[in-house]
């Protein structure tokens, strides 16, 4: 089956409770765990004195996005659990046509977001007016504040609102509600670029639909469940090795500039059904502009300059932590994969990944299958 590609177009409230049909209708359901409740009730936003649902906004074009008919209509967006829900982020797993999604906001509120400046006006229909160039160069203006890239017109083509439609106001308010979500961006740009980032999937409202990947634990020797494997654990965990090593250097080699991952946890990666090894959480990824003023911080030590895991150093002559980081993607992967991932893979494989090898090896030592396979070589 195929799913289109996102439309980004939202819509701006902050859901407070109110029934829309019955909470236990699956267009209930789904309204419910999207924007707030997960009992019957739905939430009820009061903007400007006006009481509506989401679903209400969304038929009077405040709301736009290619899940909002889906989520509103054909009850085809269904909640299934609360995943995560953390100062007022929120991540959601549903079954979208099928199939399961995960729903994302960094806030619960539309109205925790900045407007764009062109719908000032609340009466006003000049921003149907407003050149295509300086809506350009306004979008260009929120992907440097959220990721510190200074992208050309045609780079911006994944985050461009779509043709101007009877709703517009709602369409523009509604990507702005995207742009002020780094992740969100940076899975935008990189859509169709990168096999270790997960593709965006559509939108409704300020929440976004990323495919649904079960989550790598601690609790599992290596690091995700292998149960059901189409192969055995030992191919799987050296498939799922390489998978790692290919992550770093695609992300420190593929791009124009280095992407950082600053918050490098079990939970925060997944594998495909292939072993593809896939950071489903960048909230904390960084290209290197946006990593250096990150890191230009003040300090009186070394430990003033550490934010997550990318580290500078602490500069006493001027009391400035450095902008350069002095740890690397590699080093902080590698202390944290369970020894069974550590156990590469011997032969023409790791070729590519030569100059990262003698580290990680450096960390445990190589599988026991290399090690046969070099002491007794067949024949």
């Amino acid at each position: 089956m195929e799913f289109p590609e996102p439309l980004l177009a939202f819509g701006p409230q902050h859901f407070m409770w109110e029934t829309v049909g019955s909470g236990d209708s699956p267009v209930g359901r789904a309204v419910t765990a999207v924007w707030g409740s997960t009992s019957r009730e739905l939430t009820q936003l009061s903007l400007g004195g006006v009481q509506s649902s989401p679903c209400q906004d969304y038929r009077g074009g405040v709301l736009a996005g290619d899940l909002c008919a889906d989520l509103c209509e054909a009850g085809r967006l269904l909640y299934r659990r609360c995943l995560h829900y953390e100062r007022g982020k929120k991540v959601l797993q549903a079954d979208w046509r099928g199939r399961p999604v995960i729903l994302k906001s960094k806030a619960e509120a539309f109205s925790s977001f900045r407007p764009p400046s062109l719908l000032e006006d609340p009466a006003g229909d000049g921003d149907q007016d407003v050149p295509e160039a300086e809506l350009l160069l306004l979008v260009a203006g929120e992907v440097r504040s959220a990721l510190g890239l200074e992208l050309s017109n045609s780079s911006l083509g994944p985050l461009w609102p779509g043709p101007r439609g009877q709703h517009w106001r709602g369409q523009l308010a509604s990507l702005w509600s995207l742009l002020q979500q780094e992740e969100f961006v940076l899975l935008s740009l990189l859509q169709g670029l990168s096999r270790h980032a997960l593709p965006v999937l559509g939108s409704c409202g300020h929440f976004y639909a990323v495919e649904y990947l079960a989550a790598g634990s601690p609790r599992h020797s290596a690091l995700f469940p292998l149960d059901g494997a189409s192969r055995s654990q030992a191919q799987a965990v050296s498939d799922m090795a390489l998978s790692f090593l290919d992550l770093v250097s695609h992300f420190d080699n593929d791009f124009s500039h280095r992407l950082h991952l600053c918050d490098v946890k079990p939970e925060n990666f997944a594998i495909r059904r292939d072993f593809t090894v896939v950071a489903i959480d960048v909230d904390m990824a960084f290209f290197e502009p946006k990593m250096r003023e990150i890191l230009e911080q003040n300090c009186t030590g070394d430990e003033d300059c550490n934010f997550f895991d990318c580290f500078s150093k602490c500069d006493l002559r001027v009391n400035k932590c450095g902008a350069q980081r002095v740890n690397s993607n590699l080093q902080v992967h590698s202390p944290r994969l369970p020894g069974e991932v550590l156990r590469l893979p011997c032969g023409d494989r790791l070729e590519p990944y030569q100059p990262n090898i003698s580290f990680v090896l450096s960390l445990g030592p190589p599988s026991s299958a290399c090690s046969e396979k070099k002491t007794h070589p067949p024949g």
